[in-house]
């Protein structure tokens, strides 16, 4: 579970500062997709990389499975992002030399201990991934070689690598038309119940909207609606 009690979050801007999230309390649950929307500048971004522990808030909590990661140095919050915490990107940000499977893979060699004792293991897990986004016959393909949508879907693959207890997702459709975009939300809606993640996810895309679980609307960094899971 990831929870954000009363986030707050400045930027500097000259010698103002200027607010980019103003107390925003919400939860996601295991299992579920909860949207965050809202318009250009609203804060959405900035909200998620509070979630992630990119950014430390100006006040406020995120606790996830139990931990207050505002609490967490650097280092801990790093530790925190590699076992609990897999990240979307807007882009797919993906490694031209790499193929798929190597894309996962790698993910394993990035600071965690016994990396080389867990090869074979990792290898297991991205062949795993790679099949549950609908990709095993293209695992020896390099990302020129791959659709954006497929590109996406290596992506979100190696988002849940680590088997994370949270899934944060950024504009996951920006790039893709409305039929590819549709099929990525679903495979998103799908790991989340089979892999029991807490799924938060940033789109613009209303469309996508009724099937969430639930959905936030922030205007100028703040919470101006929610939305309970649709039925």
């Amino acid at each position: 579970m990831i929870r954000l009690d009363n986030i707050t979050l400045t930027f500097a801007d000259g010698d103002a500062r200027v607010t980019a999230v103003d107390q925003v309390s919400l939860t996601a649950r295991p299992g579920t997709v909860t949207g965050i929307t809202g318009p250009s500048g609203s804060g959405k971004s900035s909200l998620l990389a509070v979630a992630a522990t990119l950014i430390r808030p100006d006040s406020g909590h995120v606790t996830i499975d139990d931990i207050d990661a505002s609490r967490l140095d650097a280092g801990e919050a790093t530790d925190l992002r590699r076992t609990k915490i897999g990240i979307v990107f807007q882009q797919s940000n993906l490694i031209s030399s790499l193929t798929a499977k190597e894309q996962l893979s790698v993910m394993n060699e990035l600071g965690a201990r016994h990396s080389r004792r867990n090869r074979s293991r990792a290898a297991a897990r991205a062949d795993e991934l790679l099949d549950a986004v609908g990709l095993s016959d293209q695992r020896h393909k390099r990302p020129h070689q791959l659709s954006g949508g497929q590109r996406q879907r290596v992506n979100i693959a190696r988002a849940l690598m680590n088997d994370p207890s949270v899934l944060l997702v950024d504009e996951p459709t920006s790039a893709l038309d409305q039929e590819r975009g549709a099929s990525i939300i679903q495979l998103i809606l799908s790991l989340t119940d089979q892999l029991n993640t807490s799924t938060l996810l940033v789109t613009h895309d209303l469309v996508h909207l009724p099937r969430m679980h639930g959905v936030v609307h922030l205007v100028d960094g703040k919470l101006v609606s929610m939305l309970p899971a649709a039925a």
